[in-house]
């Protein structure tokens, strides 16, 4: 019996568990930034030193929230998009409970000390193999819906949701290869990675960029080219664009990795084409950003009153600033200065908070309603603060480590006549060390926003009901 009805249920779980791990993961993030201003707050406990909790930062930053955002706006949009139930059945609750077990376990293991380094690692493959199990079923779901779909036309956003899911998969798979050491007389829970030197390296960084490229920039473009013209309520501003965006930025971003190898042990040829590609990588990134930012041709005057569009469209604006500046840092006279500063800590934040977070916090903005049977979330003013808090957090971080970064690759490159340092690490550190109170500042601005946005969700939800019965309509696309 064919389906009528929408499975609401599995995007609803995810885009709850969004704003809980972004929360966490935010939490997570202010506490490294005080660390750093004052060690002592560890009080000697192992599991809450920078090292432990940095790695938790980055995966519930990334994986459990950006991640549930990514499955909460995929599963949505391309049940809407293809006019269809999602496939699977249960295996789609299997990647809600799956994923939710992967992050509770990444969460216990890294601040015991057990993480991948690549040479050694311990307790990480059978994690491993379970990250595997879930994307595989995740990829049977969506690609499954699709090709059930009731439509003939398969949307763009669909397009940027299935190269990602596809390219992860390859990333994962790859970059995790691991032999355990019981094959040479050890424990089964410890491995040794299965690449070793420079390739080891290589390897690394090619996943490193292209997990960047593809589940970080790929597929929240997904997101975009389906919230901002439907919050917007306008088409998109150029179908060709997008089109032309997906195919050049997909090619030249797998090729772009060795830029986080400059004046390492990679050969120079290699360094290189890196350098080159990344270069590349502006003209699709622009375009892309440029198609979003057109899409309100002839509906400017929404952003006067709707917050969740300047969530989006401000999203759009530090997704083209992100995207100038890492090619930029990716020339290697650039890169000279900027690699293991502050720099680098700056920019990667204007793409993670100020891309990535609020073109999902915007896209949550849209979805919960909806899954819970209202017009609009509980209050309207209350994205507004939420927005203000947040751009004005990240302009806050990202501008205190440039700052900071540039003046510290300054000081280190800088010597006396006789060929000595003119700086200590001492003196640069107190150089900098002001501006890590700024970074503090901003990124907790950012986390009180989520916190109101974690106030707005729950009296949307208690005012609401949940919605399991939404029609999927015979001949209306979406």
């Amino acid at each position: 019996m064919e389906a009528t009805t929408y499975n609401y249920k599995v995007v609803r779980q995810f885009a709850i568990m969004t704003v809980v791990w972004g929360i966490v993961g935010m939490l997570v993030g202010v506490i490294l930034a005080s660390l750093l201003i004052w060690p002592e707050l560890t009080y000697g406990i192992e599991w809450l030193s920078y090292g432990r909790l940095r790695p938790l930062h980055t995966n519930a930053v990334i994986f459990a929230f950006g991640g549930s955002g990514l499955f909460a706006a995929s599963y949505y949009s391309v049940q809407r998009t293809c006019q269809a139930r999602l496939w699977g059945g249960s295996l789609a609750s299997f990647t809600f409970w799956g994923w939710m077990s992967v992050i509770v376990l990444a969460a216990i293991t890294l601040p015991m000390g057990y993480t991948s380094t690549k040479e050694y690692a311990e307790l990480e493959w059978p994690i491993d193999i379970l990250i595997t199990l879930v994307w595989v079923a995740y990829a049977l779901v969506f690609f499954g819906t699709i090709a059930k779909r009731k439509t003939k036309h398969i949307y763009v956003s669909n397009w940027f949701f299935g190269v990602y899911i596809l390219t992860i998969a390859i990333l994962h798979i790859v970059n995790n290869a691991e032999l355990p050491i019981a094959f040479f007389g050890g424990s089964w829970l410890k491995s040794y990675s299965a690449y070793a030197g420079v390739q080891d390296a290589m390897v690394q960084w090619w996943y490193g960029h292209n997990a960047v490229g593809f589940f970080l920039t790929t597929a929240f473009l997904g997101m975009m080219y389906y919230f901002i013209p439907k919050q917007a309520g306008r088409p998109i501003y150029s179908y060709r664009l997008s089109v032309v965006h997906f195919w050049s930025l997909n090619f030249i971003y797998m090729w772009a990795g060795p830029h986080h190898l400059q004046y390492t042990a990679l050969p120079d040829w290699a360094q290189s084409l890196g350098m080159v590609f990344s270069l590349m990588l502006l003209a699709p990134s622009w375009g892309g950003m440029m198609n979003g930012i057109m899409t309100l041709s002839g509906a400017w005057h929404k952003l006067r009153t709707d917050p969740i569009l300047k969530f989006l469209v401000t999203a759009l604006s530090f997704y083209g600033m992100s995207t100038f500046e890492g090619p930029m840092m990716a020339i290697k006279t650039v890169n000279a200065l900027s690699h293991y500063t502050e720099w680098t800590v700056g920019h990667v934040h204007s793409g993670a908070l100020g891309w990535v977070a609020m073109i999902t916090i915007g896209s949550m903005y849209y979805l919960i309603p909806r899954l819970f049977g209202r017009e609009s979330m509980f209050s309207t003013k209350l994205i507004e603060w939420h927005f203000w808090l947040s751009t004005i957090g990240v302009v806050l971080y990202i501008a205190s480590m440039w700052i900071a970064g540039v003046a510290q690759g300054l000081m280190w490159r800088a010597s006396n006549a006789d060929g000595t340092l003119t700086y200590s690490f001492a003196q640069v550190l107190n150089t900098i060390y002001p501006f890590y109170g700024i970074r503090l500042l901003g990124g907790t601005l950012f986390l009180s926003g989520m916190l109101m946005m974690a106030w707005n969700v729950w009296q949307t939800t208690r005012q609401g009901r949940a919605v399991n019965d939404a029609a999927i309509p015979q001949a209306v696309h979406a």
